[in-house]
């Protein structure tokens, strides 16, 4: 037996080496000459390399990683200290003259431990904040792959932020708003720190103790006595989401300032919690609409500026929580003018908002709407609405640019682009008309032509180079203002016109300094460029003032120069006026937030209104300024007087349409030779050629004005005996390109 296991242990290993030989053979005949072994175990090795390589590279990361997050772990103060540290700044605002307009600082209520916070509190956080907070090492990696896609692909559909609730107490504690790289790298290293540091429970605790809840409200239990009048340890469901829905947007969800926003932010918080199992369904359907919210009093319009003004304050300082006062545009008394102004001449059911800037792009006042306690929405730096005949204004920029002038003549006539035919408001067309009549009354018609002619590219071209931000469209109804606008845009846009065409920033903040006096900012004054050429500025400043002296503006008047323009959208949705007198430029917006129509809306009533009551404060420290509307025109544009283009009438040789000469003086006709043909009854001694008729004496023209306007490339002077001719329109003419080169003038 022995014997017959070891023969057949023998055969078996024999028929095992003669199948590895046969193997190796049929690998080398089908490898044949062609080499495909070798790429193949040349491609393993690079795939070998690479893995090696990799695997090394994400371990030397992972231990860079490690040793940082432990040298943070280790910086980072105990659990203890972190609750009797209070990270929020004292912020106190200040006038142009100094004086105290507001003081901005934290509200903490009661600290309230882990137990003594509601579960559900504490669930409707995590639903909205971080689902997977209790999983996670203080970095998500779903959510942080999630947010690289949206970047690549640009969809927003999460509902939660990028950030989990770790990474947001790393960033409330140690760090500030800024969108960098670099801040996000080492909010993601504390955040690690964090978690390797404290547990979940204390994580959360810290977290819902110290994060904003807007209305200067810091953890929930101000949050709670703020919003709803008793501590956070009594907290219903309902009034959980409302608070945990603000951590997203604590102005744009706030109760006390969208209670619709607020409510709809609070169902989406309920949905999570139903949808990841913390609620029953009929917990989620919950009335949130019944939640009784607090009263707000004390609170007044210069919010709206301080609520835009301060978040530059991260872009603009060093990070830095000690207390600090903020120097500012803003003019007291102008703000409670602007105030006074839109609340008094809005009409009922609207909201109305109004920029005001100086010379140098300071802001002056700042009106939001007409309330800030009911919304603290602000219209007048966030609304995008459409100008309506505002709008205008860059499509005679471009035209004056393209070689207009306030006097060419136009015509008031129906037309068609691209099957968009729009109409006047008045509903008639008047004919013939000069540029600076069909701006003063707005007539739609001839902007349309006239955009039509420089091109609706031209005109949004315009529009940007003057600091519209927003989006333009180039369809042909872009000339009446479709394009929807902010209003601080439109009134820098007019800023930038009453500085004869220099460009202006504005800005609210002229220093920054500490409680002790220490400058830790100073406003600079930017470079400023030249928009459009100075006979540009004073053209558009003419029809600007024309428009409030005698055409659509004239509720505008102040008792001294305004320049402005008026805009009324379609259905009197939209209501505008932006204008300027004395160095100061103020723009006006009125209308609904769900865009409805206003009954009586239109921009030369409550919005001119609006401008006037406010600027008649505004300047009346000011010294009266004359506006410069003298047009210097450029050489190419330049029309030479009578005299360098006709000469003389007795010294002046016409050319008829054959060629032939007229004797200067009498309008007699001459021959090549320069001899002069017999007038008609008359017959020279010897002279056998026969009168010519067409002659006429000498009161008689002989080319016409057809003729002439060709030759010369020029208009002929106004003759009191032939009445004016309007300036046709059309796209193949431009301006610009029948000025820009002009035949010589005859000789």
């Amino acid at each position: 037996m022995r014997m017959k296991r070891g023969g057949r242990r023998a055969a078996s290993q024999q028929l095992a080496q003669e199948t590895r030989s046969s193997g190796k053979s049929r690998r080398r005949k089908s490898g044949g000459g062609s080499g495909g072994s070798g790429e193949g175990s040349r491609v393993g090795r690079w795939f070998k390399r690479l893995a090696i390589w990799g695997g090394g590279a994400a371990v030397l990361v992972a231990l860079m990683i490690a040793v940082a997050v432990g040298f943070a772990a280790r910086s980072i103060p105990s659990y203890y200290q972190l609750k009797t540290t209070q990270n929020a700044q004292t912020i106190l605002v200040r006038a142009r003259d100094g004086s105290e307009i507001v003081e901005l600082g934290p509200s903490f209520g009661e600290w309230l431990s882990y137990s003594e916070i509601p579960t559900s509190m504490k669930q409707a956080m995590v639903a909205v904040e971080d689902r997977r907070f209790f999983s996670h090492y203080g970095i998500d990696p779903i959510r942080t792959t999630g947010a690289i896609i949206e970047g690549f692909t640009g969809r927003r559909e999460r509902v939660g932020g990028t950030s989990t609730i770790t990474q947001q107490l790393a960033r409330n504690v140690f760090l500030n708003n800024n969108r960098t790289i670099d801040r996000k790298l080492r909010e993601a290293v504390l955040a690690m720190a964090l978690e390797w540091k404290f547990s979940k429970e204390q994580i959360l605790e810290l977290y819902l103790n110290k994060v904003y809840f807007g209305g200067g409200a810091y953890g929930i239990d101000s949050a709670s006595r703020n919003f709803f009048s008793h501590p956070g340890t009594t907290l219903s469901t309902a009034e959980a989401a409302i608070i945990a829905g603000l951590v997203k947007a604590p102005s744009r969800y706030s109760p006390t300032a969208d209670v619709d926003a607020a409510v709809d932010r609070a169902r989406v918080v309920l949905m999570l919690m139903e949808q990841q199992g913390f609620i029953t369904p009929q917990q989620a359907s919950v009335d949130v609409d019944a939640v009784k919210l607090k009263k707000s009093t004390g609170q007044n319009s210069v919010r709206y500026f301080t609520d835009w003004v301060l978040p530059q304050l991260d872009l603009l300082l060093p990070e830095t929580f000690e207390p600090i006062e903020v120097w500012t545009t803003i003019d007291v008394g102008m703000q409670r003018a602007a105030t006074a102004s839109i609340k008094s001449n809005t009409p009922d059911g609207a909201q109305g908002a109004l920029v005001s800037l100086d010379r140098d792009g300071a802001i002056l006042a700042m009106v939001g709407g007409t309330d800030y306690v009911e919304t603290n929405y602000n219209r007048a730096t966030n609304s995008m609405r459409q100008p309506g005949s505002a709008w205008k204004l860059f499509v005679f920029l471009a035209a004056l640019e393209a070689g207009y002038t306030p006097d060419d003549r136009v015509v008031d006539t129906p037309v068609t682009i691209n099957g968009w035919s729009p109409r006047n408001s008045s509903g008639r067309n008047v004919g013939e008309i000069d540029l600076r009549t069909s701006f003063a009354y707005s007539i739609n018609t001839v902007a349309a032509q006239l955009g039509n002619e420089v091109g609706f590219g031209t005109v949004a071209s315009m529009a940007r180079r003057f600091g519209i931000t927003t989006p333009i469209s180039t369809y042909p109804s872009m000339v009446l203002g479709s394009s929807e606008v902010r209003l601080i845009d439109m009134t820098r846009a007019f800023a930038a016109v009453s500085a004869r065409g220099t460009s202006v920033e504005p800005y609210g903040v002229t220093k920054v300094t500490t409680a002790g006096g220490e400058v830790l900012y100073e406003h600079e004054a930017t470079r400023a460029s030249k928009l459009v050429p100075d006979y540009v500025a004073a053209g558009i400043t003419d029809l600007l003032q024309t428009a409030v002296n005698t055409g659509t503006g004239k509720a505008a008047q102040i008792g001294r120069p305004v320049a402005g323009k008026t805009g009324t959208t379609s259905s009197n949705k939209d209501g505008y006026f932006v204008g300027f007198s004395s160095g100061i430029t103020t723009g006006v917006w009125m209308g609904r937030d769900d865009n409805q129509r206003v009954a009586g809306l239109q921009g030369g009533r409550a919005p001119a209104q609006a401008f006037a009551a406010f600027m008649r404060y505004a300047v009346k420290d000011r010294p009266v300024e004359e506006f410069d509307t003298d047009l210097k025109l450029p050489e190419w544009q330049l029309e030479p007087d009578d005299e360098y283009f006709f000469g003389d009438p007795d010294d002046y040789y016409f050319i008829d349409e054959q060629g032939n000469l007229i004797e200067p003086g009498r309008g007699q006709q001459v021959d090549e030779n320069g001899l002069p043909f017999p007038v008609e009854g008359e017959q020279v001694p010897g002279d056998d050629r026969q009168p010519r008729s067409d002659g006429g004496g000498e009161d008689s023209q002989a080319a016409s004005d057809d003729f002439l306007e060709r030759a010369t490339g020029q208009q002929l002077p106004p003759d009191p005996q032939r009445p004016p001719m309007p300036r046709t329109i059309r796209p193949s003419d431009r301006p610009n390109e029948r000025n820009r080169e002009q035949p010589p003038p005859p000789n």
